[in-house]
């Protein structure tokens, strides 16, 4: 069964002519931000902050803080179920390549970055919602992210996968305004200060299934701490540059997503808990509609129920349980 399922890549650049297609999650931040009037000034204004976080990040041999770009593409994961014509859009992240315009050399960046997931969509919008709708106390439905975990951790070892990257992704996401976070004297000269949690989130439990370990770190002159998800080992896999790509990029879309957090007007201290309430900040110039975001992933969990769980429920249990990824 596990031959049955095949995966197809596909790559859209992020610049600013990005349009979103038809088949591109709507709830994705990068979809959210290429929409309406301003998307032509959102795009440059993000890529614009994207580079200029990157040049300060990678300083050596950069003395006007202009030596290097950084280039975006989606990367588009569908899904086939043993047919050519029942694919399913599983996964969006996006790639980073970094170009260095002293030298014109073009280097591999990292995948994954800002990932996005219909099947985490129908998890956390659809299923957990309704298996704690009429529960006193919260908790989670047995078996929860199992799927998920399997499907990604299936991708990654996949040949349409390994023939495109070198190198599993990391994801980097924010810190969980539910948890509290110490500061460490762990620091790293690119990553920054190390922070660490005082429990796991239901993120971080969930992305456990991917196969991925969590770590925080605060970056040299940023204000919070951020969550980078990884398998292996994140210091020593990727190069100083593929890490200040991962920074430069998602560093910039918190900044947009949650400023209350990540373009607060004053640093994480020494115990650190975030806070979407926080009323000191500055806002970028940049257009997002995170209450439109909010009320779409609702909308794309029930499309994955509809037309992914529900018609192949019984191929999907019957993989995920001869399969023990």
């Amino acid at each position: 069964m596990s031959q049955a399922f095949t995966f197809s890549i596909s790559t859209t650049p992020f610049d600013e002519h990005y349009q979103p297609s038809a088949s591109t999650r709507i709830t994705t931040n990068f979809a959210n931000l290429a929409r309406g009037e301003s998307r032509q000034d959102n795009l440059r204004n993000t890529l614009r902050m994207v580079n200029n976080r990157f040049n300060s990040l990678a300083h050596w041999d950069n003395p006007k803080a202009d030596r290097y770009k950084v280039e975006l593409d989606i990367i588009s994961v569908d899904m086939h179920m043993g047919g050519a014509s029942d694919a399913f859009p599983l996964i969006e992240m996006l790639k980073t390549t970094v170009v260095d315009l002293q030298t014109g050399e073009r280097m591999d960046g990292i995948a994954g970055n800002s990932f996005s997931s219909y099947v985490r969509d129908y998890d956390f919008s659809v299923l957990l919602l309704e298996h704690n709708e009429q529960r006193a106390t919260f908790s989670t439905p047995e078996g929860f992210g199992v799927l998920h975990g399997k499907l990604f951790k299936h991708l990654i070892q996949s040949p349409t996968y390994q023939a495109l990257f070198s190198k599993p992704p990391v994801i980097c996401i924010s810190a969980s305004s539910s948890k509290t976070y110490q500061r460490t004297e762990n620091v790293h000269p690119i990553l920054g200060v190390e922070y660490q949690q005082n429990a796991l989130s239901s993120t971080d439990l969930y992305f456990e299934k991917m196969g991925l370990k969590v770590r925080f770190f605060m970056p040299p002159h940023s204000v919070a701490p951020l969550a980078f998800y990884f398998p292996g080992d994140l210091l020593a896999d990727y190069s100083n540059l593929e890490l200040i790509s991962t920074i430069s990029t998602m560093e910039t879309f918190q900044k947009i997503y949650r400023p209350e957090i990540y373009n607060a007007n004053s640093a994480a201290g020494q115990c650190y808990q975030p806070s979407l309430q926080h009323q000191d900040y500055s806002v970028t110039q940049i257009v997002y509609d995170r209450v439109e975001r909010s009320q779409l992933a609702v909308k794309q969990g029930k499309f994955t129920e509809e037309h992914f769980i529900k018609p192949y429920q019984s191929q999907l249990n019957t993989w995920a349980a001869n399969n023990a990824l």
